[in-house]
């Protein structure tokens, strides 16, 4: 049990891996799993010698690279099949090169630990990882994938043979697609990667290898076809055989896409059966290809305006609600305002982020987020450290638009509130019409006992129109629950309405004779009929009005009912 000191700083237990596991395997915390965006140091990992961890940085890179000889040998292996000329040419060479680095990495496998998630422990034990790789289907079409056959062939007969036979064993290298596929996976929870464009990227990608393989595939039937004048390239060009590569490749890759298309300007078409029913089959396959593209485009597209979607279906179901239940205008207005209000500030609303985190975190957020506002707090000055922590902890955010209700009159609010940013007023209404009570002085507006002594005053004086529309102007910001509505008070008091109690005497001097009762008079317009009526009242004339603390009176506004003033 740790004791908590006087430390603002919360405190942060962590789960650490045990050095005495029997399986010697390194124990993973949630330290150690990648955040999104993220790169773990394996340094801090504590691995057996001569053991890569998967999040290192540096075997990330060497990934990254492996996927673009991925993307070269996916496009390399359709187009030798295709094109005898490619096969025999230079590519032939940069394939070996290609081989030689994805051996390479079929070796690094053998020393790269992997999490096992039956026990969530990173292994890294030699001969577990050894084992699991060799029992598992990715050895096999790794080493098949990247045996160079045509090299092999020139060592034992003599010569390079790029036949058929090769060309299919080549396709195996298309097993490396995978590689391709999970570096999308990572890139999509990549926050530093905008996610739109890591899927349209994708679905680039998906879209040119398609038009590609089914462009070399529909070549090469047309090459193996005798005569090749009954082929779908051979009806218009005749020694399409000995035409370069280029050539034909461009003419497969146009046929290709203005397929995918679905427009099919005529010039080329299936000229036999081989050719017919492939073309069948392709564009079913186009089918569900455009069908995948436009659903993913379409997701994408639409994400961007949900949220305003939402908006306005609430709004809309909030404006039938009022009309449905015949509310009145003010409180339609209040509820529009409000919907808004809660839309514009949707991101800065923190239970919707926080709501998921552990505690700790949320109250090491709390306290970076609240601690000064709470500790500059009048009502909390004095009050221990650990008191705030756990207030701060259970705080949260609220906004305000102006002219809103945040408490009624008589009611009993469960929750108090401290006011960061705008100003609030006290409103009653008597008789019918809203009156304006105080604004709240600047030094207490997050004193709690004043709040609650303005909102039980019942004298009040009547604002205008013009006067409240200025006082409800500010969007308030609070921490707490908070409050906030307008900023401006109506200086003008009404004669005759409130009553206070004058004395004679300084507040400070004890008195026995009879004027330390005082004398309840009605409050006049200006200080100056006030000092002729305290003259008439208790003989002398004064100059200075004081309040029971001390405090001189410099404006009568400021007064309230049953207020004692001393005149002296």
């Amino acid at each position: 049990m740790a004791e908590k000191g006087s430390s603002t700083a919360p405190l942060l237990f962590r789960r650490r891996s045990s050095s005495e596991m029997k399986n010697k395997s390194a124990s993973v915390s949630s330290s150690l799993l990648p955040a999104f965006g993220t790169v773990v140091d394996d340094g801090d990992l504590h691995l057996k010698r001569n053991v890569i961890a998967p999040y290192d940085r540096r075997y990330r890179w060497w990934q990254t690279f492996l996927v673009g000889l991925v993307i070269y040998s996916a496009w390399a292996s359709i187009l030798e099949l295709t094109f005898d000329k490619a096969a025999n040419g230079v590519l032939l060479f940069i394939d070996l090169v290609v081989d030689f680095f994805f051996a390479i990495d079929i070796i690094l496998t053998f020393f790269v630990a992997y999490f096992d998630t039956s026990n969530f422990v990173l292994v890294d034990d030699h001969l577990k990882i050894a084992f699991r790789y060799v029992t598992r289907f990715w050895l096999f079409m790794d080493v098949a994938s990247t045996i160079p056959f045509s090299l092999i062939n020139k060592i034992l007969i003599g010569e390079w043979h790029t036949g058929q036979v090769f060309g299919l064993l080549n396709l195996l290298r298309l097993w490396r697609l995978h590689r391709v596929g999970e570096l999308f996976k990572r890139l999509e929870k990549d926050i530093r990667f905008s996610y739109f464009w890591t899927r349209l990227l994708k679905l680039i990608c998906v879209t040119l290898f398609a038009v590609h393989s089914a462009g070399c595939f529909y070549y090469w039937l047309a090459a193996r076809h005798k005569p090749s004048e009954h082929t779908w390239i051979g009806r218009l060009i005749g020694d399409f055989k000995q035409k370069g590569v280029w050539h034909g490749y461009t003419c497969s890759i146009y046929w290709s896409i203005v397929t995918l298309t679905s427009v099919g300007y005529g010039e080329f078409y299936s000229m036999n059966e081989g050719e017919k029913i492939f073309n069948s089959i392709y564009m079913l396959f186009n089918m569900g290809l455009i069908a995948y593209i436009i659903g993913n485009i379409t997701n994408l597209v639409v994400q961007s305006v949900v949220k305003t979607f939402a908006m306005r279906d609430s709004i809309n179901e909030v404006m039938r609600y009022a009309i449905k239940n015949q509310l009145p205008e003010g409180m339609r207005e209040q509820m529009l305002a409000h919907m808004q209000l809660k839309f514009n500030t949707a991101e800065l609303q923190q239970e919707e982020v926080l709501k998921d985190l552990p505690k700790a975190i949320r109250s090491s957020i709390a306290q970076h987020l609240f601690w000064k506002t709470v500790e500059k707090t009048y009502l909390f000055q004095g009050v221990s450290d650990d008191f705030l922590s756990q207030l701060v902890s259970e705080m949260k955010a609220e906004y305000f638009p102006p002219r809103i209700e945040i408490i009624l009159q008589n009611e009993i609010p469960t929750d108090f509130y401290i006011l960061v940013s705008g100003a609030v007023d006290m409103v009653t209404y008597k008789n019918g019409t809203e009156q304006y009570l105080r604004g709240l002085e600047k030094d207490m507006l997050q004193e709690l006992p004043f709040l609650t002594e303005l909102l039980a005053d019942q004298n009040v004086q009547p604002t205008s129109q013009n006067e409240e529309k200025q006082n409800r102007e500010t969007m308030d910001s609070t921490y707490g629950n908070p409050t906030g509505t307008s900023n401006t008070s109506d200086p003008s008091l009404s004669a005759g309405t409130i009553r206070v109690i004058i004395y004679g005497y300084h507040p400070s001097k004890k008195t026995m004779s009879g004027d330390r009762f005082g004398k309840l008079i009605y409050l006049p317009n200006s200080i100056a009929d006030l000092f002729n009526l305290a003259e008439k009242k208790l003989g002398k004339r004064g100059s200075t009005i004081l309040m029971a603390d001390g405090s001189e009176v410099e404006d009568l506004s400021a007064l309230r009912e049953n207020d004692h003033l001393f005149i002296v």
